[in-house]
């Protein structure tokens, strides 16, 4: 699609940015990767400003189910997730399914 003076601006023109690089290391799990499941949970961490995309499965060691991937990667798989481009330090996003909004909260 043509834009010409800001008319006809597609969709991707008009979406949100992440500000860390797409080669950025994220961390997501096993059931985000390989079993598709989508992503309901993620989180900014304050302490290293890194991010953390899961989905609703429940596990008791991380380290079992860690996946470690790109940013641009994770965005592939969910493009909704730029909405959360702008997600502050220390902050966490909810949601019940990809349909859902997203809740945006503070961590403690």
């Amino acid at each position: 699609m043509i834009s010409i003076f800001g008319f006809g601006k597609s969709s991707a023109q008009s979406q949100k940015k992440f500000s860390d690089p797409l080669n950025t290391a994220v961390f997501t799990t096993k059931f985000v990767l390989n079993e598709k499941k989508e992503i309901t949970y993620v989180s900014h961490e304050e302490e290293d400003g890194a991010w953390q995309f899961f989905s609703d499965d429940e596990f008791e060691s991380f380290k079992d189910v860690a996946k470690i991937i790109s940013l641009e990667q994770i965005l592939k798989i969910d493009n909704t997730l730029y909405d959360l481009a702008d997600l502050p330090l220390g902050y966490f996003a909810t949601r019940e399914s990809i349909n859902s909004k997203w809740k945006i909260e503070k961590q403690k």
